[in-house]
């Protein structure tokens, strides 16, 4: 995988602050960056994957032919 530089503006203490972050992890203020941009990236995809998976059953069930439940206040409570 080829890599490219992009600039960013941050404020000093962030700057700061990300720079102790990192060497507390072991790793570099990019790489901390890059992360956490592939972890949002994924988590992206997984709700995204999750909201077709949903759509497509309910479309499925609305289909199908069935009747949708139908329950009382009390059913739903419990009481």
């Amino acid at each position: 995988m080829s890599t490219r530089n992009l600039t960013i503006q941050l404020d000093e203490e962030l700057v700061r602050e990300a720079k102790v972050l990192a060497a507390e992890e072991g790793t570099s203020v990019s790489a901390m960056v890059a992360r956490d941009l592939r972890d949002r990236i994924a988590a992206r995809s997984r709700r995204n994957q999750a909201m077709r998976a949903a759509l497509e059953s309910m479309n499925e069930a609305a289909g199908s032919g069935r009747q949708a439940p139908h329950w009382t206040r009390g059913e739903l409570y419990d009481r």
